[in-house]
């Protein structure tokens, strides 16, 4: 028997242009100190668009509220029908209360594809830098870019065991730097901006792609800019903000 969602996410899902979906877990594995994985099973090359996109997912918080996160896509298996979704784990809240607890078997409203940000398909060279959260996203953008292209990761994280890898095409230049956060706090741009200062812009047009916390993205934006990249070849998302949950919807404040 094929499940229907709930009323709510149909009726959102209409709203946003996008699709509403029950999916099921198939599998949830810890996969470092801090990163989290879980598949879904359901429709997922139609809920998970191409590389950039996220989903939105329906869960309940602590005070039995129904609440939705927004993850980006990992990755996609079209022959399983399988969707993965990285999603962190150092800190608490209603998605990592379900990652942590999925099982196999266990079901959940999915809304998607969500989201603007996609590949720039007339850059050069992909520039990715943020914290563990957007690591995922990053991994899923750059497996996109066609040889002989350029990927750069600049990325921040608490633990050496976080510093997950990811296979590429052969012939695609790819350079992976991880910072180590030393302590500092997570809306402090310190170690990112100082692996982006070590980082020389290669020849040629270039993107860069922001994601993580909402301080930090905006002092990376600014220090890219400083160096001469154009606004339109700069994309920002934030996922979370320091000292706020992220609102019913999924995203953080943006005031």
């Amino acid at each position: 028997m094929t499940l229907a969602p709930d009323p709510s996410s149909l009726e959102l899902a209409e709203r946003l242009g996008a699709s509403a979906r029950v999916m099921s877990v198939t599998s949830s594995v810890a996969l470092s100190s801090c990163l989290h994985e879980v598949r879904l099973r359901g429709d997922a090359a139609l809920v998970a668009g191409v590389a950039g996109n996220d989903v939105m997912i329906r869960l309940t918080d602590d005070r039995g509220r129904a609440v939705r996160r927004r993850y980006s896509v990992r990755g996609v298996d079209p022959e399983r029908d399988e969707l993965t979704l990285w999603i962190t784990s150092d800190h608490d809240g209603p998605g990592v209360r379900w990652a942590g607890g999925a099982q196999e078997g266990d079901v959940v409203d999915v809304i998607g594809p969500r989201g603007k940000i996609v590949l720039d398909p007339l850059a050069d060279w992909h520039l990715f830098v943020g914290d563990l959260s957007a690591l995922g996203a990053f991994y899923r953008l750059a497996q996109s870019v066609e040889v002989p292209g350029k990927v750069i990761f600049i990325v921040e994280i608490d633990h050496a065991d976080d510093a997950l890898t990811a296979p590429f095409d052969e012939g695609l230049g790819v350079t992976g730097i991880f910072v180590d956060r030393q302590g500092r706090a997570s809306d402090d741009p310190a170690g990112l901006l100082k692996g982006l200062a070590a980082f020389a812009f290669p020849p040629d047009e270039g993107h860069a792609y922001l994601f993580g916390e909402f301080h930090v993205l905006k002092a990376l934006a600014a220090a890219l800019r400083d160096r001469g990249l154009r606004d339109e070849a700069i994309s920002v998302k934030s996922f979370w903000r320091q000292g706020h949950a992220n609102a019913d919807h999924g995203e953080p404040r943006k005031d």
